[in-house]
């Protein structure tokens, strides 16, 4: 079945597309950069690929399948200028490429008939292309999170946790040994203070025992 074959018709009959595409092919072989519309440019694309491909063979196969591959370009091309550039100088630009040779930028509506343009381009040996933009990912509201990001969760709530009681351990060890210093500095200070209270009483008994000593001494005298 051939079911979206009917692409890139252009308006036209097979002939007069073919002789268009073609003529468009030889312009952008010859230049490597045209302007038409967005139409024809990406009519023109998978086109002129081909054509570069087949010039790509012909660099890795003998010389006579090389000629067979230039015939069958210039059967579809049809300009000799254009195929020979294309086979001779051209084609080195395009050997560490896999696919992707040209490039379409739109330009927008034409004045007139508001036709929408475009440029096509060759890809240049030197181009890297260009880079991918990163976009963050917006997180839908109640979506869960990821199954990694579960269970490191209860991991690093019981890490916090643990660090949190060793914090609190050791800051109850340091009040503890605070209070200690703090109640036995008082004391030592105080029992000095009584001592010497304790000393002149004890010396006071001791000269009171002399002096009723003395006085039973006298009575008994």
């Amino acid at each position: 079945m051939r079911h979206l074959k009917h692409r890139h018709q252009l308006g036209l009959k097979k002939e007069h597309r073919a002789a268009v595409i073609a003529t468009l092919a030889a312009s952008l072989l010859e230049h490597g950069r045209i302007r038409t519309t967005l139409a024809k440019a990406k009519a023109l694309r998978p086109f002129v690929e081909r054509i570069i491909t087949m010039a790509k063979k012909a660099e890795s196969v003998t010389a006579e399948r090389a000629v067979a591959y230039r015939r069958l370009a210039l059967a579809r091309v049809r300009n000799k200028g254009a195929v020979a550039r294309l086979f001779n100088d051209r084609v080195s630009e395009f050997k560490d490429r896999s696919g992707g040779y040209t490039r379409i930028y739109k330009l927008g509506p034409r004045i007139g008939d508001a036709a929408e343009m475009a440029v096509i381009e060759l890809i240049e040996a030197s181009d890297e292309g260009y880079r991918a933009s990163r976009r963050r990912s917006r997180k839908k509201k109640g979506s869960s999170p990821p199954a990694a990001d579960a269970s490191e969760a209860p991991a690093a709530g019981a890490s916090a946790a643990e660090d949190a009681s060793e914090e609190d351990a050791d800051a109850g060890s340091k009040q503890h040994d605070s209070v200690e210093t703090v109640a036995v500095t008082p004391d030592s200070e105080d029992v000095a203070d009584e001592a010497e209270p304790g000393e002149n009483v004890t010396e006071e008994v001791a000269s009171g025992e002399d002096v009723d000593s003395d006085g039973k001494g006298k009575k008994d005298s």
